[in-house]
């Protein structure tokens, strides 16, 4: 017996939909408001969630990250009176089941219920596996969403691409992938493509026969074949030349390859995983990479959240390798200061974790014989980035507030003239507030979503309809 959540202001829907689940045989419970059902939410366990978007309170897809960062979150069903595109786009991005407009089918209803609740049965019959999470740190909801997808691309043998900015870890959750899968036997075989000259890549990948170019004194073994059975990693695979890509492409599919010099093939079975933190797509668009290599590696997509968007993370990415530093130099450990942890917290991390830890060995080295570490341990830049943008902001919010208090239609919104459409008014006073949102916080997405209350996917969308950047 599931247990299902009834998010919907109008009563006749919910009487509707509570009998068909109770005559399913499960638990249904009801809320006519946003923050009723998200209390519910926080507080009990469900499965399945049915959700409205216009509610009393709010916009239900707001409440989507809530509901998705919850430690075993519920599927989302949308069942909403207005079928609206850019809505539908919002909701799948949030990761809803599926997105239904009022008034829907019974038949409709009940299927989708049933492949909803199949479908969770089935993933949570496999979360009990334990994944060796070695070196992986964090509990944000962006983090638990990945180790989601780490479990089912270790149960699976298919390639993987893994994107990301640089810093954000993709190396260790390609190591984490093969450590979990059936292959963790086998060699992890290392390709960094940005470091590989296109005269050599052939004999690097590929190996080669004695004699096969000057300098050639011995068979040698490639990369491909040394991967046998274990796992191939291609690192930064945006920088792979086209040519090689080509050639790549027929391994990918064959699994066999000649060595450079040679005229027998080899055979290699690998799995591959793929990493770079440029937009592959675009780069077909372009015609920078193939289209056909594109999709044959686009099996299992894993994107890594850079660290601005796992804030909660931060103090426990620190406070982790603060007591490895001080472990590895064998003194006793060392505690941050909460201005310390507030100045990480406030930083933009242009260089994700790796710039953290950076940051921390520098901060650990400065501190010295001391027990604390404080802010002025930290790099000068951190503390000068940090300061400045503090001091933009309230330079901003003053000269905002000011102007605000010297303009009368400003202060009535501009409803001292002719009276607007409801439907001008409401958009007018939605790109006033997205742009003072921006005045207030600059780039400080954390606390713009924070004080808004709208989901990311949904302050990125409302930037885009008013035209407004960061």
């Amino acid at each position: 017996m599931a247990r299902i959540l009834l998010i919907d202001d109008d009563d006749q829907v919910c009487a509707t939909l509570e009998s068909l689940i109770l005559r399913l045989g499960h638990e249904c419970m009801t809320a006519l408001t946003l923050a009723q059902g998200l209390q519910i939410v926080r507080d009990t366990p469900l499965d399945l969630v049915f959700l409205d978007v216009r509610l009393p309170d709010g916009n239900g897809l707001d409440a989507l990250g809530l509901i998705r960062s919850q430690p075993h979150p519920p599927e989302v069903i949308v069942l909403t009176g207005q079928g609206d595109p850019e809505g539908a786009e919002l909701a799948i991005q949030g990761g809803v089941w599926d997105y239904l407009v009022k008034p829907s089918p019974i038949k409709q209803i009940k299927d989708t219920v049933r492949r909803a609740l199949a479908y969770r049965a089935e993933k949570e019959a496999h979360t009990d596996i334990d994944l060796d999470l070695q070196g992986v740190i964090g509990n944000s909801a962006a983090m638990r969403q990945c180790y989601e997808h780490i479990a089912q691309a270790s149960r699976s043998d298919s390639t993987v691409l893994v994107t990301g900015e640089t810093g954000t870890g993709k190396e260790l959750l390609a190591r984490t992938i093969h450590r979990n899968s059936l292959r963790a036997a086998r060699s992890f075989v290392v390709v960094d493509c940005a470091a590989l000259t296109e005269s050599l890549l052939e004999s690097i990948l590929f190996g080669h026969v004695k004699g096969a170019f000057t300098g050639a004194a011995m068979d040698r073994q490639g990369l491909v074949k040394m991967a046998d059975q274990g796992t191939l990693f291609l690192d930064e695979i945006g920088e792979l030349p086209l040519s090689a890509q080509k050639t790549f492409l027929r391994v990918l599919q064959e699994r066999c390859f000649r060595p450079v010099g040679s005229h027998q093939e080899l055979e290699s079975d690998f799995r591959l995983i793929c990493a770079t933190n440029r937009d592959l797509s675009a780069m077909v668009q372009a015609g920078e990479f193939r289209q056909d290599l594109y999709y044959r590696i686009n099996t299992i997509h894993i994107t890594l959240p850079p660290l601005r968007e796992r804030e909660d993370d931060i103090p426990v990415l620190a406070a982790h390798h603060l007591d490895r530093l001080c472990r590895q130099r064998n003194i006793a450990p060392k505690k941050m200061d909460s201005e310390f942890l507030a100045v990480l917290r406030a930083y933009e991390w242009p260089g994700n974790v790796r710039e953290l830890f950076n940051t921390i060995e520098q901060a650990f080295v400065l501190s010295g014989s001391e027990k604390v570490v404080y802010c002025q341990h930290l790099p000068q830049a951190v503390r000068i980035r940090v300061t400045k943008t503090l001091l933009c902001r309230e330079q901003e919010a003053e000269a905002s507030a000011a102007q605000n208090l010297a303009d009368p239609c400003i202060q009535v919104h501009g409803l001292d003239g002719p009276l607007p459409s409801l439907k001008e008014y409401r958009a007018q006073m939605e790109r006033m507030y997205v742009h003072r949102l921006l005045q207030v916080y600059g780039k400080d997405i954390s606390a713009m979503l924070a004080v808004s209350g709208l989901s990311r996917s949904h302050f990125y969308a409302m930037l885009k309809k008013h035209g407004l950047e960061m």
